[in-house]
């Protein structure tokens, strides 16, 4: 089987309206490269024309089309490690497929590999995004800095590139929830980013609702770190003696003064002390539920993804 240098790898999930703009783009921007290369796009169950798209594209240029068709949807992420199984290329690099990080920047991504770097990742130049979204994604890279080792500027720019080495490593990997982007950088040997272009995105909308993005960054905290329950046990010391002492320093002023307003107040207060407590007991039972809920989806072993079907030169 002949192994090309580069393979492209773009999730699709309701993509009608853009795909034909991406296809314009995308092909002549490889063809430019001058070195063998293969697109994988991977039908994340959408629900629209875009697989009907996919295939019509395939039909047109089959020589370095491939096509992996999902029954259902799975996720962003699943469908980048369906491509990252079938992927051939000696670099392989992501894509979404929206035209918000432009195909043409796939050349300065493999210029940075040929350096010897084995994982390339990429900074959202003049990013285009709502002020909200850019808060925070900001307000997430700070976070996760503090409380794992991965050290990424612009986590949630998808346009990425990945030695054959390194692709093969996370094929290794089986857990049901992760993130890619994250899980390459823990075991790069030799990592770097450079900065690349950013557009509006010119057709459809955005896939990542507001909880999809909180989902999306608990799985991130969670999966590479258990930080969080550790300050989430020193906080509950450093509570609870606070605690002790609001309530000790009540039951002294309750003593010193005298009459029904000072109890009454006295009560007040506990109540208030107790409304915080319960939920910070809560916020701490979801802390390890999110936890538990790992082990339990890891241990029940069921498919990651289930691939409907597979259009590809090599099995016409």
């Amino acid at each position: 089987m002949k192994t090309p240098e580069l393979s492209v790898i773009i999730p699709v999930y309701n993509e009608e309206e853009g795909l034909s703009g991406l296809f314009a783009r995308l092909y002549p921007a490889l063809d430019a490269l001058h070195t063998s290369y293969e697109i994988i796009f991977v039908n994340d169950g959408s629900l629209d024309r875009s697989a009907a798209l996919l295939k019509q594209q395939f039909d047109a240029r089959s020589d370095v089309t491939r096509v992996v068709l999902f029954n259902g949807n799975y996720g962003q992420h699943m469908a980048i490690m369906a491509g990252f199984e079938r992927a051939r290329g000696e670099v392989v690099v992501t894509l979404d497929a929206d035209l918000q990080n432009p195909p043409e920047e796939i050349a300065n991504l493999l210029a940075k590999m040929r350096e010897g770097y084995d994982y390339v990742g990429t900074i959202r130049r003049q990013r285009k995004d709502s002020f909200f979204r850019r808060y925070a994604s900001r307000a997430m890279n700070h976070l996760r800095e503090r409380i794992t080792h991965v050290r990424m500027t612009d986590q949630g720019c998808m346009l990425r590139a990945y030695h054959r080495n390194l692709v093969h490593t996370i094929n290794q990997c089986k857990e049901v929830n992760t993130f890619i982007p994250a899980l390459a950088y823990s075991f790069s040997s030799r990592p770097t980013e450079i900065e690349v272009a950013h557009d509006e995105r010119h057709a459809g909308t955005s896939k990542y609702s507001l909880y999809k993005l909180v989902r999306l960054n608990f799985d991130l905290v969670t999966g590479f770190s258990v930080m969080p329950l550790q300050l989430f046990s020193l906080l509950g010391i450093v509570v609870s003696l606070g605690s002790l002492a609001f309530f000790l320093t009540v039951l002294v002023k309750r003593w010193l003064e005298s009459g029904l307003l000072a109890g009454l107040h006295g009560l007040y207060d506990r109540d208030i002390l107790q409304f915080f407590l319960i939920g910070l007991a809560l916020f701490g039972i979801g802390l390890l539920g999110e936890y538990i809920g790992r082990i339990y989806e890891q241990v029940r072993a069921r498919p990651r993804y289930i691939v409907q079907a597979v259009l590809e030169a090599d099995s016409q």
